[in-house]
Order: structure tokens, then sequence, then C-alpha cells
């Protein structure tokens, strides 16, 4: 003879499977030890993280780079570390000739990152001349700080071909500000230059476009430095 409370709990359940089947509810079947799927499982949250990711980031990039992958082992493991310990990655710096892959590989190792389903996703991509045209003095108050701001806060920064622009104290400063700020908190920054971190034949190098300031901060932060070799791309491709 079944005990009472049995009886009672198979009473409410039989009256919670009648009103489920008036209302026309249907129930997800419960998940079993084979199935890898779905909300609850870490696989499926970091698919759909990697997923968001990935939408950010070719909104970002550019149409001709939409292809791109980091292929270069260092780059490959410099995005690797900036998606687990973003806080110890540090800057990546790639250096070379016009039309050697920088750019490329720059947005290649942020596509890696956004693939890899990170919590938190951001980034901007800027030309270095483009950055500088956008943080211009206006006359709408406030709005070259909220830029800088913006720019200096960002999670992941890939600023491009910097050390093509004329020197001038205004750009130094910018520069200054901007690689100051992600220094110190830490932030995640792709550089590229046509130019080398440092030349000792006394030809000129990235230290004579940012100045002593910045490339003292750069040296400390950047753990990754990438020299690309190698001709033109473009021009082999028979592109001027």
């Amino acid at each position: 003879m079944a005990k009472p409370e049995l009886a009672g709990q198979a009473r409410t359940m039989q009256a919670m499977e009648r009103i489920i089947a008036a209302k026309g509810i249907r129930l997800a079947p419960a998940l079993d030890e084979g199935d890898h799927s779905g909300p609850g499982v870490p696989a499926w949250h970091r698919e759909v993280r990697a997923s968001s990711a990935l939408s950010r980031w070719r909104t970002a990039v550019p149409p001709r780079f939409q292809g791109a992958q980091a292929t270069i082992p260092e780059v490959v493991a410099w995005a690797d570390k900036a998606l687990t310990e973003p806080g110890t990655a540090g800057g990546l710096l790639l250096t070379g000739l016009t039309g050697t892959g920088k750019t490329y590989q720059g947005y290649g190792a942020l596509r890696r990152i956004a693939a890899g389903g990170p919590d938190r996703y951001e980034l901007v991509a800027m030309n270095s001349a483009d950055m500088y045209g956008h943080l211009r003095p206006t006359q709408e108050v406030g709005a070259t700080e909220d830029r800088l701001r913006r720019l200096s806060q960002v999670q992941f920064l890939l600023l491009d071909d910097l050390g093509t622009t004329k020197v001038t104290e205004w750009t130094e400063e910018i520069t200054y500000r901007l690689i100051n700020h992600r220094y110190n908190h830490c932030l995640p920054t792709i550089i590229t230059s046509n130019l080398p971190a440092r030349d000792d034949t006394g030809g000129p190098d990235l230290t004579d476009f940012v100045g002593d300031r910045v490339a003292s901060r750069l040296a400390e932060m950047v753990t990754t430095l990438v020299p690309m070799i190698g001709a033109d791309r473009r021009r082999g491709r028979g592109v001027a």
C-alpha cells in the first residue's frame, strides 16, 4: 500500500499534467548525459559570446580585411593571452615596410580574440592619421576630450600606421596621453608602424616620432614585437 505522502505527490503531479495539457504547453526534454549543447552548458555560452564578438569585429573591420587571420605564431600567442589574461597581455607592435601584412595580422589577432568567446568584447581600429583628424579641436565643447577618452579606455585598440603623419607638439601630446592611459591601465593595444622600434644605425625609428616619454612607455607596454620582413605584397598582386 502506497504511503499517504507519496500518493499525495502523485495526485499533485497528475493535476499539474492536466493543467499543462489543457493550456497546450510543451515541456522541453531534459538534457541527458550525451547532450552537450544548450543553455547551462559552458561551451554553448562560449559560442554565443563568440558569435556576438565576431559580429562586433566585422562591424569594425573594413571590407578589405574581412578575411584577416592571425597566422604568425607570435601574433597567435599574443591574441590567445589577450583573450585569457588581458591585464597582462600588454601591447603587440608590428613593424615593417609598406605591404608586408602588418594590418592584416593586427585585424587577424582581434578576430582570434573574438572567436574565443570573451566575456566582454569592445574594440576600436583606426589609422593613426584618421585618429589625429578625429581628435582635431572643434567648436563643440568637450568633443575632442570625449573622443580621446573613448580611444584611451576601449578594451582593445588597433592603432594602424603610427609614425606616418607629420610630428607636431600637438600630435606628440595626443599620442602621449593615449599611450600613457593604456599603459597605466594595462589595456591590450595593437600598433603597426612602417618605422622600426629602434634603429641603431642612426636612421629614423618610432622613437623619433613618438618622443622619449611615449617610447619609454611603449618599451615596457609592448610585450610582443614582430618585425614583418618581405616585399610589398600589394605590388606583387599588381596593385599600385
